[in-house]
């Protein structure tokens, strides 16, 4: 029986699972509590700019590994950013 991908994107793709759900916690945190005093807006651009290259990156080398692991953290951080931002607007702290 042969895999449907090498080790190499075996590894990359198990790399990219750690990585990107080390950001679950967090999201099913402010999904649950609504909060996100504790998380950091330049955090968080930070994050997202980094994973738009990544995935940018991704792309272009035509990773599935990269691009897959990279996509998910994009929804992640999307999610926590646009709750971020919503909390900014109404409440005006940061």
């Amino acid at each position: 029986m042969t895999l449907p991908f090498d080790p190499v994107t075996a590894l990359g793709l198990l790399a990219g699972c750690c990585s990107t759900f080390a950001l679950a916690p967090q999201a099913m945190r402010v999904w649950r509590t609504q909060e996100v005093e504790q998380l950091s807006v330049g955090m968080l651009w930070l994050m997202i700019t980094g994973c738009i290259l990544w995935l940018s990156y991704g792309l272009i080398r035509m990773d599935v590994s990269i691009v897959w692991a990279n996509g998910v953290a994009f929804i992640f951080i999307t999610y926590m950013l646009t709750k971020k931002m919503q909390d900014i607007r109404t409440t005006g702290r940061r």
